[in-house]
């Protein structure tokens, strides 16, 4: 069958074009058209980009929701769980570590080691400080709880008289004579700061002090007015002396206002400071003796030559006038 042509009549051809001609006039092709209607599932929009339309919800942060203006809310401080609780301190502006401890009575190094410190100028407002010992924290939250709760009302009850003794002193008479006898003189009560005195030579709190410098007294302990020691006149090169015994738990000049200064703990209840020295002779760590020569005095981010010379109790300050002996 090879070479072998089909041929067909005109006629029959025309009937075909006319009959293909016709089909396609009464089922048009339509070409394929983009799906303009909203998707089943639409693309995550971020919260805040200011498209319109639907919007999906954006995942949780792990630290809160999101703010109104699409930022993510500023982290919490260090330590906040521990705000309020005793021994605990929460930084205010313009504090510094040295400054902290000062006002707890700690050594600063101790401060940092607490609270995992690296670098001690770096504390934020708001952080959370521990500024006691671990080991006291269950004490001063005993203590705290026991101050808050008060004790049980107990309606008196009056005893029963006791049975009549022969011989025995009635009991009016007994109060007659104990009462003080016209004329005689009663004891005067003993003076504030000797009652000072004692109490700071009692027990765990014993020091033996001595004035850190020979020179006259210029300026008084006056808390109200934010003097919180005293100030000692002299000349520039004076020696400074240690009060008591103890350790230098500070040198240097990182506190504002107090120039070169020394801060020696002399036991977990006392602390002094020596301000504006010229020249410090003690580095920290170092144990010094009652009447050693730590410091000279100087004028260092004060108005003249002068030793501020402070004491703490606990971190909070007294007046040294009522701990050092009489000159």
């Amino acid at each position: 069958m090879s070479g072998c042509r089909l041929s067909f009549p005109p006629s029959l051809v025309s009937a075909g074009l006319a009959l293909l001609l016709a089909a396609c006039a009464s089922s048009p092709v339509r070409a394929p058209v983009e799906a303009r209607g909203t998707p089943a599932v639409s693309p995550p929009v971020a919260i805040g980009s200011g498209a319109t339309g639907a919007r999906s919800q954006a995942p949780a942060s792990p630290q809160g929701p999101a703010s109104a203006s699409g930022a993510a809310p500023a982290r919490a401080a260090a330590g906040a769980e521990n705000s309020g609780k005793p021994g605990h301190y929460t930084v205010k502006p313009g504090d510094t570590l040295i400054r902290v401890s000062l006002d707890h009575g700690q050594n600063w190094r101790d401060v940092a080691r607490w609270n995992a410190i690296e670098n001690p100028n770096l504390i934020e407002v708001g952080q959370v400080l521990r500024v006691a010992p671990p080991e006291q924290e269950a004490a001063l939250a005993s203590a705290r709880t026991a101050a808050a709760v008060p004790a049980p009302r107990q309606d008196p009850v009056a005893p029963p008289a006791p049975a009549a003794v022969p011989g025995a002193v009635p009991a009016a008479a007994a109060a007659a004579e104990a009462r003080p006898v016209a004329g005689a003189s009663a004891p005067a009560p003993a003076a504030a700061g000797a009652v000072e005195n004692t109490a700071a030579r009692a027990g765990d709190e014993a020091v033996d002090w001595a004035w850190p410098a020979t020179g006259s007294v210029v300026a008084t302990f006056d808390e109200a007015r934010g003097v919180k020691g005293v100030s000692i006149a002299g000349r520039a090169g004076d020696p400074v002396l240690a009060a008591a015994d103890g350790r230098v738990v500070y040198a240097g000049s990182g506190l504002r206002g107090y120039g070169n200064l020394v801060i020696v703990k002399h036991n977990n209840t006392f602390l002094t400071a020596y301000a504006h020295n010229q020249a410090l002779l003690v580095k920290e760590d170092q144990a010094v003796r009652r009447g050693q020569k730590i410091a000279e005095m100087g004028s260092t981010d004060a108005e003249r030559v002068k030793l501020h010379f402070e004491i703490r109790r606990q971190g909070r300050p007294v007046d040294p006038a009522r701990l050092l002996p009489a000159r």
